[in-house]
């Protein structure tokens, strides 16, 4: 097997922690994938429209209290009637629903344990990087071995790139919703260990198998 890359550019990272986002919750994963662009575009337009008049009268007519009254306030003035009350009537919502559907609802993982203040605050992990495996334990060096080697062809850009897709998929799966994002980027990772060790072995990767 060929020599793990010694190292990794910064859009691999990124890809990396993009695809980890899948382990958040619910409301977490959509401001993530769908709050920061649409907060984006807000700002983007409160600039344009500053641009042509003071921010207080781009503010006033993006909160309704002023009529827009040239075309430039237009924009922001849509933006708050309707893009604000759908974000925010679709949050509420959303964890209105959530906490009614679970007020009876415990997971077996989830009795009798308690969350510290510092599992709370802990930030998400990441995907694990195969380049750790190559001289981690026994078993990481074999899963390596097989994955990278034989499934891929010593391409450890593709091996990694699948590797990460099929930690993201699990992750997306009914089965992990209810646990938080560090047990649920744990199981989908052991899941994916154990899964693909043996149908690597075999020179099989689901993941191309699946994209054919």
């Amino acid at each position: 097997m060929k020599l793990a890359p010694a190292k990794n550019t910064l859009r691999a990272r990124l890809r990396r922690s993009w695809r980890s986002r899948k382990a958040l919750k619910g409301v977490t994963q959509w401001v993530i994938d769908w709050g920061v662009p649409l907060a984006a575009g807000a700002i983007a337009v409160y600039i344009y429209a500053a641009r042509t008049t003071s921010p207080s009268h781009v503010y006033r007519a993006f909160t309704l209290i002023d009529a827009p009254d040239r075309f430039a306030l237009w924009l922001p003035s849509i933006v708050g009637w309707l893009l604000v009350p759908a974000i925010i009537g679709g949050v509420a919502g959303h964890i209105i629903a959530q906490r009614i559907s679970s007020v009876k609802a415990i997971s077996t993982e989830k009795l009798f344990r308690q969350r510290t203040w510092g599992q709370r605050l802990k930030p998400p992990g990441l995907i694990p990087d195969l380049r750790t495996y190559f001289h981690g334990s026994y078993a990481q060096q074999n899963f390596v071995d097989a994955w990278v080697r034989i499934a891929h062809r010593n391409d450890w850009h593709r091996a990694q790139d699948h590797w990460e897709v099929f930690i993201r998929d699990m992750a997306s799966t009914q089965q992990y919703a209810h646990l938080d994002r560090h047990e649920c980027l744990r199981q989908a990772r052991d899941t994916a260990h154990l899964t693909l060790v043996i149908t690597a072995q075999t020179g099989m990767c689901i993941v191309c198998e699946r994209r054919r």
